[in-house]
């Protein structure tokens, strides 16, 4: 039996956990599902200019790989990516489109090379169909309130926008919305969406065939407090700040457009 001594020792006591845990159980189950490279939008195919790195020589061993994966979290995926999901997940909680379609168009604006464009918005339309699949419009029968609404919801209303060509439908904007209507706090959905991207590149650089098992894992570990402390930095960016500096990995991107020799398409 749990006391109210034990309950205070141990946060995560049964005891301590809010009455509505099955909901948080469902929020952590689908953070799981979207952060999972099993998830068939098309992730394995990106490797972000990683691949031209490697067929140019200059990744050596998994210090090399530590090294610039670590410089695409804080150079890109921060101040760039994970600024728009957090506000696209903001602008899905306030049922607000509009605002939504703006952060996706700035998104679009600020991703130079053509190949990282196409890969994410491949990615993105694509998340909105197979959820459309397979989760129907349960998501959106209930407001982020938990109270009904009348007419589609906003995830609903984006994927038509994106299939209507009203929007480019950028992954990161359409992971923030499916993210938001799943219960996931907006610094969940960053660390996911985050998460998802590092286990991307390191699912890439392991199939080019210069990394085992063992150092791929070795990396991630290494790259979790990077992670954390990019998506706690951004996630309360305006849209206004969103920004991408990579000049090297842009140039990779660019170059890797008129590779004889390609495995991904970015």
């Amino acid at each position: 039996m749990t006391t109210d001594r034990d309950a205070d020792a141990n946060p995560n006591a049964d005891s301590d956990r809010t009455p509505d845990s099955s909901a948080d159980a469902s929020a952590f189950l689908s953070a799981l599902r979207l952060s999972d490279s099993f998830l068939p939008v098309g992730g394995y195919t990106a490797s972000y200019g990683l691949e031209q790195y490697i067929n140019e020589d200059r990744i050596a061993d998994g210090d090399d790989l530590r090294e610039l994966i670590a410089a695409y979290l804080r150079r890109v995926v921060g101040p760039c990516e994970t600024v728009a999901l957090a506000n696209a997940h903001a602008a899905s909680a306030a049922g607000d489109l509009e605002a939504l379609l703006a952060v996706d168009g700035r998104l679009h604006a600020v991703t130079m090379p053509r190949e990282f464009r196409e890969s994410s918005t491949k990615a993105g339309a694509k998340l909105c169909e197979l959820l459309a699949e397979t989760d129907g419009d349960d998501v959106d029968a209930e407001g982020s309130d938990g109270t009904d609404v009348d007419g589609p919801g906003l995830e609903t209303a984006f994927a038509d926008a994106v299939a209507a060509g009203e929007t480019p439908g950028h992954y990161p904007i359409a992971f923030g919305v499916v993210a938001q209507a799943r219960g996931l706090s907006r610094r969940e959905a960053c660390l996911a969406h985050a998460h998802s991207f590092v286990t991307g590149l390191l699912g890439a650089a392991q199939r080019l065939g210069r990394f085992g098992h063992t150092e791929i894992q070795s990396v991630l570990a290494d790259l979790e407090s990077v992670i954390t402390a990019v998506c706690e930095r951004h996630v309360d960016d305006a849209p206004e700040a969103m920004v991408s500096f990579a000049p090297l990995a842009e140039i990779m991107g660019m170059r890797h457009e008129r590779a004889g020799r390609r495995l991904f398409m970015s």
